[in-house]
């Protein structure tokens, strides 16, 4: 499913109205229709109270078609009309009308002192103020009222996108509605998928608003949500070689889990042969950890890191294995960072770069623009932070352009790590991955999706797919982890030993996961 900016949701309309005769009025008349019915299915409209704030632009017009249909078909209406209704034109005027000549109450709003009481007799609210193209701080009386909606505990139904939620970036504008459900148009905005604009939309629908396919499937729009993919199937005559060899390189004496994770995830996943080459003097200890996993002890600094003298070997190595892993757990050690720059200048295999892998070629990412070979890089926030050179504050408010501008700029595939992960191509595609949950914001998880898309490259998927596939699976380990022991206290470990049963689950449930968007975007 595409997910749009606010730009390009414009173009659809138009070209909606140009090519297919589906004029503005035709389109706010099925926006309206839309939150009628998801109204109806959730929360029941006869002889329900019902304050319905609008403005005077075309958010506000579709609030007027939401509540000319709640009147008809049985609720008690209010209209609030925030702005100078002189103001009001075109599709909006015209239902404005509408409602007048029907005899709805209907109010300005100047202040929010005498609407108060009413609000809080109502049963419901339908939040129509802002649209998604909100760009400045909500200020004044729409503050006043956006407030009043969220200290009124009333069950609340947003057109579009909550209002005061930033339709291009997901950003809170100063203040947003926290809606209970949300139904957007034509195409989920950025702002309704990222956080915090998704925890603020509640139950998110979708309406197309009769769009045909051929507009809301447009390759123009880049920005698509995460939809799994169909897993190879495990032939039955096979060995572990037909399942992907993978060369970890990472450890040491401080950080001993994420060599162990990141290495054992990938057999976890499906993969085949998982080599780690760690520190000599740590290697027989994570063996009695982890004795499927083969390891390949290394020379050490005198820090007790991988050392320099460690290059040719592991140079010789990675020609016999699939793809190559450097970073997790690595050190910031002087020595062994510089050994990572030269192992990433000269392996010529896939390369997926984290942790301190990604510390390493920060301060030159020249060597990773001059690959030949694929590259993934799986940073958090901070470690994109350092990759760009742009402050984490100003990354949070345009993720999805930053991400596809660097993933362009240094020809790598990145994952964005964090709630509802992005993951940008160099051609310029960025997905949204709706999988996992807050309990998986715990050491270790990082070191499990590095084995994990690993893993997915492994089992038979082409590389693009495997980082897609990796994070979605690794999403799913950890929400049915989530399901059997809650959320807090969830450990790398409950993820890795649940990877199984997602690839269980992911089989058995593709048909139902691929309809229902992991249960995060509904059809009405």
């Amino acid at each position: 499913m595409k997910i749009s900016k606010v730009a390009e949701m414009r173009i659809l309309d138009k070209q909606a109205a140009e090519k297919f005769n589906l004029s503005p009025q035709i389109l706010m008349e099925n926006a309206g229709q839309a939150v009628y019915f998801v109204i109806l299915k959730e929360f029941g409209i006869k002889n329900k109270k019902f304050c319905i704030f609008c403005s005077t632009g075309n958010n506000g017009g579709d609030g007027f078609v939401v509540a000319r249909k709640i009147y008809s078909n049985g609720g008690k209406v209010k209209v609030f009309i925030l702005g100078d209704k002189e103001r009001l034109k075109d599709e909006a005027k015209s239902n404005f009308e509408r409602i007048s000549k029907m005899g709805l109450e209907i109010y300005g709003v100047k202040t929010v002192e005498f609407m108060k009481s009413i609000v809080l007799q109502s049963d419901a609210i339908v939040d129509a103020i802002f649209g998604t193209g909100l760009t400045r701080n909500v200020e004044g009386i729409y503050k006043d009222v956006i407030q009043l909606i969220n200290e009124s505990e009333k069950k609340v139904f947003s057109v579009d996108i909550p209002s005061g939620i930033n339709g291009d970036t997901a950003e809170i504008m100063g203040v947003a509605v926290k809606a209970n459900w949300t139904v957007t148009f034509g195409l989920p905005k950025i702002g309704n998928i990222l956080y915090p604009g998704y925890e603020n939309c509640g139950k998110l629908y979708l309406s197309h608003i009769s769009f045909p396919p051929y507009l809301y499937n447009m390759d123009s729009i880049k920005t698509e949500i995460n939809l799994p993919l169909k897993l190879p199937e495990r032939v039955k005559d096979t060995h572990k070689g037909n399942y992907g060899k993978a060369l970890f390189i990472a450890g040491s004496p401080r950080y001993l889990g994420a060599p162990y994770f990141s290495s054992f995830s990938f057999l976890k996943s499906g993969g085949g042969l998982s080599y780690l080459a760690i520190p000599k003097s740590i290697s027989s200890f994570l063996a009695n950890k982890g004795s499927e996993v083969v390891f390949l002890p290394q020379k050490e600094t005198t820090s007790g890191t991988i050392a320099m003298d460690s290059e040719d070997e592991l140079l010789t190595f990675a020609k016999k294995v699939n793809m190559v892993v450097i970073g997790p757990g690595l050190s910031l050690n002087e020595e062994t960072q510089r050994l990572a720059r030269e192992l990433v200048k000269k392996i010529e295999k896939p390369l997926l770069i984290d942790g301190d892998g990604i510390s390493a070629i920060s301060s030159d990412t020249k060597i990773i623009e001059e690959r030949e070979k694929e590259t993934i890089l799986t940073p958090h926030l901070g470690e994109f932070s350092r990759i760009t050179k742009i402050e984490v504050n100003e990354i949070k408010k345009n993720k999805v352009d930053i991400l596809r501008e660097t993933a362009k700029r240094l020809n790598v595939i990145i994952v964005l790590k964090g709630a509802h992960s992005l993951i940008g191509y160099p051609d310029g595609r960025v997905f949204i991955n709706m999988s996992g949950n807050p309990g998986m914001a715990t050491a270790g998880s990082g070191d499990i999706l590095t084995g994990t898309i690993c893993g997915m490259y492994g089992i038979g998927l082409s590389l693009e797919d495997a980082v897609r596939m990796g994070v979605f699976i690794h999403g799913v380990a950890g929400d049915l982890a989530v399901k059997d022991k809650g959320e807090d206290g969830i450990t790398a470990q409950d993820i890795l030993d649940y990877l199984p049963f997602a690839l269980k689950y992911h089989r058995e449930n593709f048909d139902k996961t691929l309809e229902s968007v992991y249960e995060s975007i509904y059809l009405v």
